[in-house]
């Protein structure tokens, strides 16, 4: 399975994000289109990334009714995405139905990952206000099983918990690992993070990168020193 790095798109409307992407003449990044960039630019802003050959992952984290997110994801399949992902907390119901609906008629689909715990939710919290007794690591793991036994590709987990979700539910299963940080950055409202050489070590599948790459001076600098840490 290759590795890569998946720049987050977190910008607020369509200038700003292809201003961005027009500095990488030599590259085509992988790239995440989240909540606030798509629900400001609509599904248009997709279709336009990935004629520039983009690879996209769609970051919507559905959550819902089992058909409810079945119909959906057919309408996110249609844009032709790379990625996309919902919440492990919605059952292995929901999540098989989300499997259906990404299904194209050509038998391809997107890949899907789930999320377990996003990385701003410390153990602490998670007890305390979901009033989840288990630990996090615990939570992490299951939820990733629960993911696997559902069909799903991979889950979304903290880089910390990439090695437990791997050895729990094995090395063909994706782990896409957002709070990475290089050393020398600010580590912003993310709680459970770890460098890019670190979580190659770990061995996560995918690494996104938001701050440090898009608020650097220089991105294509920034972007080629993850790809240098995490990649190569």
């Amino acid at each position: 399975m290759g590795k890569d790095v998946i720049i987050a798109l977190d910008f607020n409307g369509e200038d700003a994000v292809y201003g961005f992407l027009d500095k990488f003449r030599d590259e085509k990044p992988y790239v995440k289109i989240g909540m606030e960039l798509f629900y400001s630019a609509g599904p248009g802003i997709v279709r336009e990334i990935k004629r520039r050959g983009h690879k996209i992952f769609l970051d919507l984290k559905l959550h819902d009714i089992p058909t409810t997110v079945k119909k959906a994801m057919a309408v996110l399949s249609a844009l032709d995405v790379d990625m996309c992902n919902l919440h492990a907390a919605g059952t292995i119901e929901m999540m098989k139905a989300a499997i259906e609906g990404l299904v194209r008629a050509d038998g391809t689909r997107p890949k899907l990952i789930a999320v377990t715990q996003l990385t701003s939710t410390s153990e602490e919290r998670m007890q305390k206000e979901l009033l989840i007794s288990a630990t996090i690591s615990e939570t992490v793991v299951k939820y990733a099983q629960n993911a696997k036994e559902a069909g799903l590709d991979g889950v979304v987990c903290s880089p910390l918990e990439a090695e437990m979700v791997k050895a729990a539910c094995g090395k063909e299963f994706m782990t896409v690992t957002p709070g990475v940080r290089f050393a020398d950055s600010d580590k912003g409202d993310q709680v459970r993070i770890t460098t890019p050489a670190r979580a190659k070590e770990i061995g996560s599948d995918y690494i996104v990168v938001g701050r440090p790459i898009t608020e650097a001076e220089d991105p294509v600098k920034e972007y080629r020193r993850c790809i240098a840490e995490f990649v190569d």
